[in-house]
């Protein structure tokens, strides 16, 4: 495998709304993460991956963009982002920006003359049909619930929008839409910017039949009706040779519907695609037939077995991307670990994990100090569209929203949004005024000032673990192999090369583990609990990393 820079780099992903608010209005913004890129520098980070700051009304906080070209009035302005850039390369780091083109605003000027006419220039930058027997054009449904198709009056014909009905599709099959990508994408690499996140990307074809829909089971319809459609890898592909390709950044392409069997196609090193893609393998295995708000039980096992096949199938051909959490999904504390008692081990239990697999490691802001899923005891407090909506849907069968708020505290997306827990003080020191969504109640236990005095605290522990990242590149290049894969409660794995051999216990289990391995010639290194021992008894969502000496 060739060595680059963004194989090497740990990433640390900041959702503006959430992250600091300067100029006290309750919102986060440009500014403030300015303020805070001291911070940000201090863990060891390489790459700052921002979430959407461009124009948006906001239906889908900024995953609906009505200008490309321009920064939305909330998060400052245009000369702040160039202080940001400035700032963020002052500091030998880089900064990746989401590519939101699967779908525009229906407020981008492209749509608004798209609906004005059948016979605009614009007209045929969207996916427009005819409706069908009185309905749309068929059954799909949109991934925050009902219709995939929003009927205009104007022109008598329905436009696509898989996501909510202010993002209509743009049409791939349209090479002006392919163009105006590139433009857009050269424009802010010209201002330096280092690479970008591809909302959806899998998602940017579509099967030209437009059949209903295959399955009741949505993971099932995403995977084989919506994404990966006929020509995904050709518009890729020339996206690379116009523009990627001329640059020295990094591509990571969010991929529902991107399973093992295409994983290649988008990440292989003689695609000249993508550098990386988001896969959903392990964020959607305790999702029921429901969806997300259908929790279900999964095993270790079954976890392990995602990044053990994901790692068997790029390995020495591409490259993956390690992430437990993101802005659409749960605190990975809550999730995948244990926000009790065991809370500060097991946070750096994950962080261990992230750290110490091959690929690129992901870090979503406040789970470095650990912060947790919130439980708001009302629908009126959430923010989320997917949220709301299913809240909608409940009332719409005459069921109780309150009677399932507890799928909406284990799995909605807003659980990941509350204001980052930077103080004990008020409003958790994220702003002056009430923040535009609820704190999490538990910033007076969970915040980065207590962590930052406390040489035990989750967030000095992310610290440790990041410079021994850096510090052995046989974590970052080196071999992979999970050992007793079918053990229940620990997840254990070798890393070696030519050098170095490593060994990773992780006890993901509330319980105390005898595990004994064949392994000699153990030597701790890293251990999340003080007073670890060199012996394989784990306790509780123990972590411990040892060299293996011959």
């Amino acid at each position: 495998m060739k060595r680059v820079w963004w194989k090497e780099s740990i990433v640390y992903q900041i959702y503006p709304r959430s992250f600091n608010d300067a100029n006290n209005d309750g919102i986060g913004d440009i500014p403030g993460i300015i303020e805070k890129l001291d911070y940000i520098a201090s863990l060891g980070i390489d790459v700052i991956w921002l979430c959407p700051v461009y124009k948006s009304p906001n239906d889908d906080n900024g995953y609906d963009i009505s200008d490309y070209r321009n920064i939305m009035d909330e998060f400052g302005s245009m000369a702040d982002f160039d202080l940001l850039l400035e700032g963020i390369h002052e500091r030998g780091m880089k900064i990746i920006m989401d590519l939101v083109v699967n779908h525009s605003s229906d407020e981008h000027a492209w749509f608004e003359a798209s609906k004005s006419s059948k016979d605009n220039l614009y007209r045929d930058y969207y996916i427009w049909k005819p409706g069908k027997n009185g309905g749309p054009p068929n059954d799909w449904e949109a991934f925050f619930g009902g219709s995939a198709w929003q009927y205009d009056e104007k022109t008598e014909e329905y436009y696509l929008h898989l996501f909510t009905t202010k993002q209509p599709d743009l049409n791939w099959e349209n090479p002006k839409v392919q163009s105006e990508v590139n433009d857009i994408v050269k424009y802010w690499f010209d201002k330096g910017v280092d690479g970008f996140r591809m909302d959806v990307i899998s998602l940017i074809s579509k099967r030209p039949e437009y059949s209903d829909m295959i399955s009741p089971v949505f993971e099932e319809t995403i995977a084989k009706q919506y994404a990966n459609g006929p020509r995904v890898h050709e518009f890729l592909r020339n996206l690379n040779k116009e523009v990627l390709s001329k640059y020295d950044i990094m591509t990571v392409g969010e991929g529902p519907g991107i399973t093992l069997e295409h994983g290649l196609d988008y990440v292989g090193e003689d695609r000249e695609e993508l550098n990386m893609v988001f896969h959903f393998d392990h964020m959607f295995m305790d999702m029921g037939e429901g969806g997300k708000f259908d929790p279900i039980p999964y095993s270790l096992v079954e976890f392990k077995n995602v990044f053990n096949q994901w790692d068997e199938k790029l390995a020495g051909k591409g490259w993956g991307s390690i992430f437990l959490g993101n802005h659409d999904f749960p605190r990975i504390v809550s999730r995948f670990a244990s926000d009790q008692e065991h809370r500060i081990k097991a946070a750096k239990l994950l962080a261990s994990m992230l750290l110490s697999m091959r690929g690129t490691p992901y870090i979503y802001q406040g789970d470095e100090i650990g912060m947790t899923n919130v439980a708001f005891e009302s629908p009126s407090d959430y923010r989320d569209i997917e949220t709301l909506n299913y809240f909608k849907s409940l009332e719409a069968d005459n069921k109780n929203p309150l009677d399932y708020i507890h799928n909406v505290h284990k799995m909605g997306r807003d659980n990941a949004r509350t204001p980052m827990q930077w103080t004990d003080g008020k409003n958790a020191g994220f702003s002056e005024q009430t923040p535009w969504i609820n704190l999490n109640p538990n910033f007076p236990d969970i915040n980065v000032e207590d962590q930052e005095r406390n040489t035990e605290s989750v967030l000095n522990f992310y610290r440790r673990m990041i410079q021994f990242r850096k510090d052995n590149p046989t974590l970052v290049y080196g071999d992979y192999e999970s050992i007793e894969n079918n053990h229940e409660q620990i997840y254990a794995y070798r890393r070696w090369d030519e050098t170095n051999e490593y060994l990773v216990v992780l006890n993901f289990s509330d319980q105390e583990v005898d595990f004994n391995p064949i392994i000699t010639g153990l030597e701790l290194l890293i251990y999340n609990y003080s007073d670890a021992t060199e012996d394989l008894l784990m306790r509780p969502w123990e972590a411990k990393i040892f060299r293996v000496n011959d």
